[in-house]
């Protein structure tokens, strides 16, 4: 693998390892009913800060979101909605790689946009740590590559579909996959584009 890519990889370095870890929850299928963000920023290869918060999705809960993760609609009175959480979104979003747990965060922060009527928090680019993952461990290794997978190969706990939780399992995995090969966040924005076996 390394053989092939060798021309745009180089070793990690703790300055090449600035990044944000964003995931969502959702009230119901339409992935733009956000009703959580948890987010972790990375700089030099260490966590410097945490947040979430409930959103008020503006949109109803479906029984089957709810028995994956506990939010009901009780849970967001008074929460800010997606608008306005914009600023905070945008402050950890803004000229870093975002780093997300398959595609799925990526379209709903998109989706809750376009129905907010907002512009679309910026970001330096998008990583999804699932590819990642792909490409770091072979799936004998692993066995898939859900968080929770790739967490229990990993010897971490955490409380899964928690959004702030899950964030900062997606960092973990991504900072292993870093450990194990030695590739920062450029290389490895590179080294997704690539096939998985290489």
């Amino acid at each position: 693998m390394q053989n092939v890519v060798s021309s745009v990889i180089k070793s990690a370095t703790r300055a090449n390892l600035n990044f944000t870890v964003i995931d969502v929850e959702t009230a119901n299928f339409n992935r733009a009913s956000i009703c959580q963000i948890g987010l972790v920023r990375y700089e030099a290869g260490e966590c410097v800060s945490e947040w979430e918060t409930y959103v008020d999705p503006q949109d109803y809960f479906d029984g089957r979101n709810i028995a994956v993760h506990g939010i009901e609609s009780a849970d967001v009175v008074g929460a800010p909605t997606f608008a306005e959480v914009l600023e905070p979104l945008q402050g950890f979003m803004a000229d870093l790689a975002v780093i997300s747990h398959t595609a799925f965060d990526k379209t709903a922060i998109r989706g809750a946009s376009l129905k907010h009527g907002v512009i679309c928090p910026t970001c330096k680019s998008w990583l999804d740590s699932a590819c990642v993952a792909r490409r770091a461990w072979s799936r004998d290794e692993v066995g898939g590559y859900g968080l929770h997978d790739l967490c229990g190969m990993l010897g971490y706990e955490f409380k899964h579909h928690d959004a702030l939780e899950d964030a900062k399992a997606a960092a973990h995995i991504f900072m292993a996959a870093v450990d194990r090969t030695g590739f920062d966040v450029d290389a490895w924005l590179q080294r997704v584009r690539q096939p998985v076996r290489c």
